[in-house]
């Protein structure tokens, strides 16, 4: 019960991560103008996300712009959006797969040792779901670093971390954390059957060799 509860706990946190590397994903706000020193704009704030640009007016009007050419944004754009992409649709497929090999559900086989492997098999897409989205965000946020920080850039163009980063950090985490706990699960339950394993060997060992030795003299006569 103690094994099924910790892959429970693993498949929910991985849940609520996929929920959030979905929200990351749609969210413009990656990055978001700067305030700082005397790029002050009162009346406009700027925002920009992998799909989209938006402008925040002080009246609370929002007007936003999809991207118009594929090809003609930054390469370090096009393999974020490439790589949280496919951290969505791994997601997904992982969800499926840790469905299957969980021990408190009866879909697919019902031999404990298939439920193992197609569960840990569901937590390690969790994991590479995870390390993609973390990978992406962190390259991302690295580009804003590098541009808000390099004297060329003009003090009214520069940017900042937006919240969508934040929410993608902690989504990767969640993800990987919940694939690790799937993954973990099912090795101890592994580990414990081979223990069992080898100890009731030796008992099996030495029934055999009592069936298998003769019976002595004294036994034949009686």
């Amino acid at each position: 019960m103690a094994n099924s509860g910790f892959q429970l706990l693993g498949y929910f946190l991985a849940l609520g991560g996929w929920i959030g590397i979905i929200s990351t994903t749609v969210l413009p706000q990656w990055k978001q103008s700067s305030y700082a020193g005397d790029a002050i704009i009162m009346a406009v704030g700027l925002y920009e996300g992998l799909w989209m640009s938006c402008a925040s007016q002080s009246t609370g009007q929002v007007q936003c712009k999809i991207f118009d050419s594929l090809l003609s944004l930054d390469i370090h754009i096009q393999t974020c959006r490439a790589l949280m992409v496919i951290s969505v649709l791994m997601g997904f497929i992982a969800i499926i797969v840790s469905v299957v090999g969980m021990k408190c559900t009866k879909v697919g086989d019902n031999n404990p040792a298939t439920k193992n492997k197609i569960a840990v098999a569901g937590g390690g897409l969790f994991l590479l779901a995870g390390v993609c989205t973390l990978v992406s965000v962190s390259w991302y946020a690295t580009q804003v670093s590098y541009h808000f920080f390099d004297p060329n850039t003009p003090v009214n163009a520069r940017y900042e971390f937006g919240s969508a980063l934040f929410v993608g950090w902690a989504a990767a985490c969640l993800t990987m954390l919940g694939g690790s706990f799937l993954c973990c699960s099912c090795m101890n339950e592994e580990r414990r059957g081979q223990q069992y394993y080898r100890q009731s060997q030796p008992s099996t060992a030495r029934e055999a060799n009592v069936k298998s030795s003769p019976p002595d003299k004294g036994e034949q006569y009686l």
